[in-house]
């Protein structure tokens, strides 16, 4: 079994700067991709950032120069920094975690139960 568990979400006003961490724990193998999504009341869940085991980014347009996702591949954890909030990135942050449980399973997408993050005008 595998569990991936996110924390530091919170309110902040616009313009500030909040943390978030992920870590996959359990029957692990490897990690390929992990990452960051969100959903708004009303939408979609959308993807904010990723970051593959070999270094490899991508961002939503809406979150570049403000994010950062970066990762500890020793403890399966993996952060997105998120400066310059506004509020419409007002969302509940879900974490993914793309992993192999054992040597003859595929990869599988984990995900974790979400933290809000609200941000006020």
């Amino acid at each position: 079994q595998v569990q991936v568990v996110e924390s530091g979400g919170g309110l902040v006003q616009a313009g500030g700067s909040l943390r978030l961490s992920c870590v996959a724990s359990g029957n692990i193998v490897r990690i390929n991709t992990m990452g960051w999504y969100r959903q708004a009341p009303g939408k979609q869940r959308e993807l904010v950032a990723g970051l593959t085991s070999g270094g490899s980014t991508n961002y939503a347009d809406s979150v570049k120069g403000r994010f950062t996702i970066s990762r500890d591949n020793a403890k399966n954890t993996v952060y997105l920094q998120m400066n310059s909030l506004k509020p419409e990135d007002t969302a509940v942050y879900y974490c993914a975690a793309n992993v192999r449980a054992s040597l003859m399973a595929p990869f599988r997408d984990y995900w974790g139960q979400g933290t809000q993050v609200t941000v006020s005008s």
